[in-house]
């Protein structure tokens, strides 16, 4: 009798420590979950709301610039707060599961390293070499919409397809450096 005694408290004090450790491995998963969507919100957000032709309201330009603004400094902190919760949980979990978090991490660090760039400077990037054709050699059609500018005795049409793209165009026109945007 005095041999199964003692093995009896061990038996009862196990089953208390797996719910708490069960319930900080769930509040872990959470934090982590919650880490993954605010870097990659901050980075997919404003990409996805500020693109080229598509229609941009006002409130969701606010949301996408106040996001943009926060960006770099919030996606680091929530990467590096994943990258030490994957290392709180890569002990206790399975190879699928460290297959899952593993790519997870890599598109969190994507997205840190994205939200500390300017890439809305590769999709609206200024026009290098302009060319410009005589009136008479051009092929814009009649309905073509233009941008005009006459400085002294030099004119220059900027088609608006073309501007509507790149955004900006440095150019020179009577001797006065200009950039036109639309």
């Amino acid at each position: 009798m005095s041999t199964s005694s003692p093995s009896a408290p061990q038996l009862q004090s196990q089953p208390n420590r797996q719910p708490t450790t069960h319930r900080t491995s769930r509040w872990i998963w959470i934090l982590f979950s919650l880490c993954v969507l605010a870097a990659i919100t901050l980075f997919f957000v404003p990409a996805f709301i500020i693109r080229p032709f598509g229609h941009q309201s006002p409130r969701a330009l606010l949301v996408a610039m106040a996001l943009r603004q926060r960006a770099p400094v919030g996606a680091l902190i929530a990467a590096l707060a994943c990258f030490v919760l994957v290392f709180t949980l890569w002990r206790s979990v399975g190879r699928w599961h460290k297959a899952l978090l593993a790519l997870t991490l890599l598109v969190v660090a994507f997205s840190a390293v994205m939200a500390r760039l300017n890439y809305f400077e590769w999709m609206f990037h200024p026009i290098a070499g302009a060319q410009f054709l005589a009136q008479s050699e051009s092929k814009l059609d009649a309905k073509e919409m233009i941008m005009a500018v006459r400085f002294s005795d030099d004119a220059r049409a900027y088609p608006i397809s073309q501007l509507a793209y790149h955004h900006v165009l440095n150019d020179v026109v009577g001797g006065v450096p200009i950039a036109v945007t639309y």
